[in-house]
């Protein structure tokens, strides 16, 4: 059965796993679907490395890449990455001692002016060049308005640019822009997200769009764990599904096991919408970390000071929690949606792209026996 989004970027389903785990985005394209690289975490020489292999194991199946560029900062771009980094009041890098005491782990590497973490002030688009080196067949972008130099890029090399929304508004801004597919998030979703729920925002972006007269194919996102809600999706005019969420629980997956335990136990309503990890609203799965926040009454710094402070963090209490520490297991988090009440056991992300077509075409039989 041919879909729109197929002939776009050439894949044979229009299930989009976002992931920032290479080996998950080549698995899904392999089976299917179409991978796309989550690269904001990396350098331009990182992503490189990460972009050459999924050519060499990708089988010459279709896959894409997403970026980080925020349409608004708490930064002046013209100061140095250590003068960013210096911006940290010293309070918050108090508390996050704190937190790691309190749980006896280890503060090696988690202070952020020891360099092991600093922004990229290209602001992804180093990223996007080393990206053109290789067969992307798609490039998206969140947290703002995709800038005139993506959509000419995306232009240039023949590859569409997608841009993320959490509402209608947001999706008329991003047609203006010249963007080739809307991904429309809901609340739901893991990550950075709105408030309007999935259910609501895919219909009112789709009436948005035909109102203006404009032909953008649009993916529906947030909470979407399984075939049959890509199908309601897909019959409410959806053009395919992107997902980030379901994946995490995955073998491939870059989350370690002591966390996808956590998401198999975790029912859907064990996520929360916090600044208290990037500086911005995203929904994570709830842990200690939320509540010690919480508690000490600290609102979040701004993007991406907040995000500088907590990662390397973060990443001591992972590596704590796998090493057996009840109380970092407890501490220990990351970005998930609602759907996470749908997880139930850790599979291959091949084996998910089989399950979403095979409850696809039942939820579409179901649908047309309905009509008889």
């Amino acid at each position: 059965m041919p879909f729109r989004m197929t002939e776009m970027v050439g894949c044979e389903f229009p299930l989009f796993a976002f992931s920032h785990c290479r080996d998950v985005v080549a698995a899904v394209s392999r089976a299917g679907g179409f991978g796309v690289l989550g690269a904001v975490s990396f350098t331009p020489e990182q992503l490189e490395t990460e972009l050459q292999w999924i050519d060499d194991h990708v089988d010459g199946k279709p896959y894409g890449i997403d970026v980080l560029i925020p349409e608004v900062q708490a930064v002046d771009h013209s100061v140095t990455a250590d003068e960013i980094v210096a911006a940290i009041p010293a309070q918050y890098r108090d508390m996050t001692a704190k937190i790691l005491a309190d749980a006896g782990v280890s503060a090696d590497g988690t202070d952020p002016l020891g360099g092991a973490q600093r922004p990229n002030t290209s602001l992804g688009q180093e990223l996007l060049e080393v990206s053109f080196n290789h067969p992307v067949r798609l490039i998206a972008n969140a947290l703002g308005t995709a800038p005139p130099a993506m959509i000419e890029a995306g232009k240039k090399h023949g590859i569409p640019v997608a841009a993320l929304v959490g509402a209608k508004e947001h999706a008329m801004k991003q047609i203006d822009a010249g963007v080739d597919l809307i991904i429309a998030q809901g609340g739901e979703g893991g990550g950075h997200c709105g408030e309007v729920s999935t259910i609501v925002l895919v219909p009112e972006v789709l009436a948005a769009i035909e109102a203006s007269g404009a032909d953008i194919p649009v993916l529906a996102a947030g909470g979407i764990m399984n075939g049959k809600q890509m199908a309601g999706m897909m019959a409410m005019g959806a053009a395919g599904a992107w997902c980030g969420s379901v994946w995490l629980a995955t073998a491939e997956a870059e989350t370690h096991e002591v966390f996808r335990d956590k998401m198999v136990a975790a029912s859907s309503r064990d996520t929360i919408r916090s600044k208290h990890r990037t500086g911005k609203y995203s929904r994570q799965l709830r842990s200690g970390w939320h509540t010690m926040w919480e508690e000490a009454g600290l609102p979040a710094l701004p993007m991406p000071l907040m995000m500088l402070l907590s990662e390397p963090v973060m990443r001591a209490i992972d590596k704590a929690a796998v090493n057996g520490n009840p109380k970092a297991q407890e501490l220990c988090s990351y970005f998930v949606g609602q759907g996470v009440g749908l997880v139930t056991e850790v599979r291959s992300a091949g084996g998910v792209v089989q399950d979403f077509k095979r409850e696809f075409a039942e939820g579409f039989d179901h649908l047309a026996a309905s009509l008889d």
